[in-house]
């Protein structure tokens, strides 16, 4: 979804502040301008683009805000029934939070905007951050400016939001991204489980979080130490290539290349993957850029504290980086052929 695609058509805004003690909802559409329009975009945009999303259905039975999607579009998304379901989903989500505090207080923003081919509902819920702004008091000796904390600021166009939803209206399919806090002790998503009441696959940041640590998991368990280093840079290697190659990593691949004739070591990995309902012939395809580039270098830090940083390029041609492992198990690092060293 492109930024230039989306037009906005109805937007609201409601404050969920739990100090109040009371949702404070909005009776009216909002009046945005141009800028704010391109501040909503940008954020669905980043929902749309980012590796953290999920791909959701709804449970429906379960589901408040399904029961409130129903009833808007049978109504035929005009402004009052926009303006009621907005308010039965903000009042909803007001009371999750209400009962839980360590979910953060927020302004709920619900834009009804579509493309060319499909109309959309993202209910974006933008954490207050805490930050400093300018005060003026004015008495009869004069104006004096202060320095004051304001913690009701919105995040800006270049941060994610850490709990947001677009919801396609032609078949309720959801993409969504989220955080979790803690609810009755436990660290929850709360987001899809208690307020939409949705489920789906893990984000592709996740599954491949998930692939990396279960692979290390076994390395560390079967490799000694020297072994283990090694291997945990031929694990990045292998992904980076596939990245680069294909745009996607192919799971069985990695555990071939990593684990060459050990198949007792696939088969723990696979076992790992499992309890994540992610298959043995598992395919992750992650769209963002960002996700791709950190695999681009190796990042080493040493038990002395000695940070180094490879680019991918520089360890695999063995030319400018070679590792020498001691006959006592400590590992020297030899970097060749410097032409020009800067110190930052």
């Amino acid at each position: 979804m492109e930024k230039g695609e989306i037009r906005l058509r109805k937007v609201i805004v409601h404050i969920l502040d739990s100090d109040v003690g009371v949702p404070v909802l909005s009776d009216t559409l909002l009046d945005y301008g141009s800028d704010f329009g391109d501040f909503l975009r940008e954020h669905i945009c980043k929902i749309d683009a980012t590796d953290d999303k999920k791909t959701c259905e709804f449970r429906k039975e379960e589901s408040q805000v399904y029961q409130q999607l129903l009833v808007l579009e049978e109504a035929g998304l005009t402004d009052e029934a926009f303006v009621t379901a907005s308010q039965n989903i903000a009042a909803h989500l007001y009371g999750i939070m209400n009962q839980n505090i360590e979910i953060p207080q927020a302004d709920f923003v619900v834009a009804l905007f579509g493309t060319d081919t499909e109309n959309y509902l993202a209910l974006l819920k933008m954490d207050y951050k805490t930050s400093y702004t300018h005060q003026t008091q004015s008495d009869a000796f004069g104006n004096t400016n202060e320095i004051i904390k304001f913690r009701a600021i919105l995040p800006t166009a270049a941060q994610k939001l850490s709990e947001a939803a677009i919801i396609r209206l032609s078949d309720f399919s959801i993409s969504l991204t989220e955080k979790k806090y803690e609810v009755n002790g436990t660290k929850t998503n709360y987001f899809s489980k208690l307020f939409l009441h949705c489920s789906g696959p893990l984000s592709p940041k996740t599954q491949l979080s998930i692939v990396t640590r279960a692979i290390g998991t076994v390395q560390k368990k079967y490799f000694s130490d020297g072994e283990q280093f090694e291997a945990q840079m031929e694990t990045k290697q292998v992904i980076h290539e596939q990245l680069a190659e294909t745009g996607a990593v192919d799971v069985p691949f990695v555990l071939d290349k990593v684990f060459q004739g050990k198949e007792e070591y696939k088969e723990e990995v696979n076992e790992k993957l499992e309890k994540y309902k992610m298959g043995p012939d598992a395919r992750i395809e992650p769209r963002a850029e960002s996700t791709a580039r950190r695999f681009e270098k190796q990042h080493l830090t040493t038990d002395t504290g000695v940070e180094i940083k490879i680019p991918m390029e520089q360890y695999q041609d063995g030319e400018h980086i070679e590792f020498i492992t001691g006959l006592d198990g400590s590992i020297s690092i030899l970097i060749k052929n410097v032409g020009h060293i800067t110190s930052k």
